[in-house]
């Protein structure tokens, strides 16, 4: 039995191929962690012509999304469930997709997301069908989805067993708050560029001293907002003093 299901409903099924047949992802479905359904959503229109869209009422450019085969696709798709899973619109007005909402979405056992083309949606599918809307930036694609295989790598990976090494998605950048450390591997110079000492002493203690300080340090000087909420403790906000007054010297 698979631990999380999704659904995915788009014009496009094809453009999913390459996605999940390869790497991790394709593993995951290999060993059941996964399972996905790809649903061409023109598969149910219900005039001979498979129509998905059409004009805006009140007129404007572009094309509209017809509510009745995203409805219908839905139904199909819960028919014989006691209890509907998240409906998840792909949409540039959604909430900002996080490390903190894909670690959400990782506790369902089954999601539905919704990927758009054209113009935009009928608003009755935002109001009446789907349950949020999620944005992956600021920024405007040809449709939705990029949008949902970013989700479903990011909340895949979050599966256990998917990673092989459950350590790796808890120490990656954002699940603790924080950018990841700087990571070396062999050999420990080449061209003159060596690692740093500390990795190389097998001294777990001060290993896990300095990672903690270097991720601190990248977040400070790369991701400064993420300080805000991360969780700290007393000899964090004390480094991050010393690089305060470190910047304030230099300035």
């Amino acid at each position: 039995m698979a631990t999380i299901r999704f659904d995915v409903l788009t014009l496009f099924p094809e453009m999913f191929t390459g996605f999940l047949n390869t790497s991790i992802i394709k593993k995951a479905h290999e060993k059941e962690f996964i399972e996905t359904t790809i649903v061409n959503f023109r598969d149910f229109t219900t005039d001979k012509h498979k129509t998905v869209d059409d004009t805006p009422y009140g007129g404007g450019g572009g094309m509209v999304l017809k509510p009745q085969p995203l409805f219908d696709a839905v139904d199909d798709l819960c028919k014989g469930l006691e209890q509907r899973p998240p409906i998840i619109l792909m949409s540039p007005q959604g909430e900002p997709f996080t490390q903190k909402k894909a670690e959400e979405l990782a506790q369902y056992s089954h999601l539905i997301l919704l990927c758009g083309h054209y113009e935009g949606y009928d608003e009755r599918i935002r109001e009446h069908l789907v349950t949020e809307e999620i944005s992956i930036g600021d920024y405007v694609l040809t449709g939705g989805e990029l949008p949902a295989m970013v989700i479903m790598d990011s909340v895949s990976r979050l599966i256990p067993g998917v990673l092989g090494n459950e350590t790796s998605a808890v120490t990656d950048s954002f699940s603790l708050g924080l950018l990841e450390y700087p990571q070396y591997t062999r050999p420990a110079e080449y061209c003159g560029y060596r690692v740093p000492d500390v990795l190389l002493s097998g001294h777990h203690l001060k290993i896990e001293k300095w990672r903690r300080e270097q991720s601190l340090l990248r977040t400070w000087e790369r991701r400064p907002d993420l300080l805000v909420t991360a969780p700290l403790s007393e000899e964090d906000r004390k480094f991050l003093a010393k690089l305060e007054q470190s910047q304030t010297r230099n300035e």
